[in-house]
């Protein structure tokens, strides 16, 4: 008897001002298709063309899909809505006998994403990974590798960039982390000292490596009804109001 086919996975990640979209199975050495271009406001435009790209590249049908996965944030608002609603509308697109309720979805957190993004394959330490948030704040979670997998050691969180050394300190004793992310061009004052103490990596999130990571998700059962997937966006808002804007960086009114 043949043996099962693995699944197949579509991976979106619209996290960042970069589109990234990937088509495979996610396992070692299995091919992957693979489309990068502007995202931000243009993904809700240049998203679905993509993806049909890289289904008629691949010769798979969406039917053919095991589950969608997305970047479910923190990141762009705009971003993760887009993501979040294509991610349902295709998974919805797709009922059928096999799958009354449609494609599951797979939402897995960005700056996991972003770690797998880019943390070397031997690297055993805790990863700092870390997204410009805007607004004078940064994205920030703590990662780490095991095995296969990763653990969260730390649950994604707004920091303000001064004060990104001393929660580290406070985080992670006499574990310096690789500080990974978009961030470092965004603030250079903020960040000088900790770029000169510890090893950086400067990366956005990508659907490739948002594509290795759905098969381990897959098999703990993270996959969700398209209407259950939800953006993760951290900030519950996308403005300040004055008094707010009036306050030290770091304190919330």
């Amino acid at each position: 008897m043949p043996a099962a086919s693995p699944p197949r996975f579509l991976a979106i990640e619209c996290s960042t001002d970069t589109l990234s979209v990937a088509l495979g199975t996610g396992l070692p050495g299995d091919p992957v298709v693979e489309h990068a271009g502007p995202g931000g406001p243009q993904s809700s435009t240049t998203l679905l063309p993509a993806v049909q790209r890289l289904l008629d590249q691949a010769g798979w049908r969406l039917h053919d899909l095991s589950a969608i996965a997305f970047a479910r944030g923190p990141g762009s608002f705009t971003g993760l809505r887009t993501a979040c609603a294509v991610a349902q509308g295709l998974a919805y697109g797709t009922r059928d006998a096999r799958h009354p309720d449609g494609l599951p979805v797979l939402a897995i957190d960005t700056l996991q994403v972003l770690a797998e993004t880019a943390t070397p394959a031997d690297h055993a330490g805790p990863v700092a990974a870390l997204l410009d948030a805007r607004m004078d704040e940064l994205y920030l979670a703590v990662w780490q590798r095991q095995g296969t997998g990763w653990t969260e050691r730390h649950a994604p969180r707004l920091c303000a960039p001064d004060q990104l050394a001393d929660w580290l300190t406070q985080a992670l004793p006499g574990e310096p982390p690789l500080l990974a992310g978009n961030v470092f061009s965004a603030y250079p004052e903020a960040l000088a000292g900790l770029q000169a103490s510890h090893t950086t990596a400067v990366a956005v999130p990508s659907a490739t490596a948002l594509l290795r990571l759905a098969p381990a998700a897959w098999t703990r059962g993270d996959a969700l009804p398209a209407h259950a997937a939800m953006p993760l966006y951290v900030r519950d808002k996308v403005a300040r109001t004055t008094a707010e804007r009036e306050q030290p960086p770091g304190v919330t009114p």
